[in-house]
C-alpha cells in the first residue's frame, strides 16, 4: 500500500486531508468504495434515492489514470443499498474518466 492509499483508508469522500476527524459521521448512509484510485473510501449517500445508487458516482479525483478526471463506480447490477445508517453497500470501480 502506497501513502496516497494510507492516508484515504477510512475517510469519507470529500473531507479534506488535515480533516481531525476524516471519518464516517452517525446517522449517515455510506457506499464503500472497492478498487481503484478512491479504495477504501466511504462515499456519503445520506438520501440518495434507489435511482440515483443504481447511477452510482462520477467522483473528481487527482488520483486517478486521468489528474483531475473522474473515476466511476457504481454498486453493480441488481445491487441496491440497505436503508439505515452506517456502510449499507458498496461501489466498484469500472474505470477512469478526464
Amino acid at each position: 500500500m502506497n501513502g496516497d492509499e494510507q492516508l484515504l483508508r477510512g475517510r469519507v469522500y470529500g473531507h479534506d486531508h488535515d480533516d481531525p476527524d476524516p471519518g464516517p459521521r452517525p446517522g449517515r448512509a455510506y457506499a464503500q468504495l472497492i478498487g481503484g484510485p478512491l479504495d477504501g473510501l466511504l462515499l456519503d449517500v445520506t438520501g440518495w434515492t434507489q435511482e440515483e445508487i443504481g447511477t452510482g458516482a462520477a467522483l473528481p479525483t487527482e488520483l486517478g489514470q486521468f489528474p483531475g478526471g473522474r473515476a466511476l463506480y457504481d454498486p453493480g447490477p441488481g445491487t441496491s443499498c440497505a436503508p439505515g445508517p452506517g456502510v449499507t453497500c458498496r461501489f466498484h470501480h469500472r474505470g477512469d474518466a478526464p
